[in-house]
């Protein structure tokens, strides 16, 4: 079991940055790559980024190529989504999750956290 606590959502300007961190609870952090969705209202849950395992691997969604980092510290069970370049449509609820799989699909993924609200404001 892995629990997930997504925190450092908000409301930014946009052209603005925000750093979301997703805290993970246990000790097998390591064993699983992550993921970011996000979620407007009104829409279906998109997927973000991935980093696998060990951290040297990444993958973005076009929408967010370029503007987003993904980072993990696996010695502080923390995965990090590093917001640059904000824009209006990248308001919505963003959610981290763990997969023992890799994949950029939500069904891939097995554990969620609780989700952090980013607004940004045009």
């Amino acid at each position: 079991q892995v629990q997930l606590v997504e925190s450092g959502g908000g409301l930014v300007q946009a052209g603005g940055s925000l750093r979301l961190s997703c805290a993970a609870s246990g000790r097998t952090f390591s064993r699983y790559a992550m993921g970011w969705f996000r979620q407007a209202p009104g829409k279906e849950r998109e997927f973000v980024g991935t980093i696998n395992r060990s951290g040297g691997s990444t993958a973005y969604a076009d929408s967010v190529k370029g503007r987003f980092t993904i980072s993990r510290d696996n010695a502080k069970n923390t995965v990090y989504l590093q917001m640059d370049s904000l824009k209006p449509e990248d308001t919505a609820v963003y959610y981290c999750a763990a997969t023992s799989y890799g994949g950029i699909t939500p069904h891939a993924y097995d554990y969620w956290g609780q989700g952090t609200q980013v607004t940004v404001s045009s």
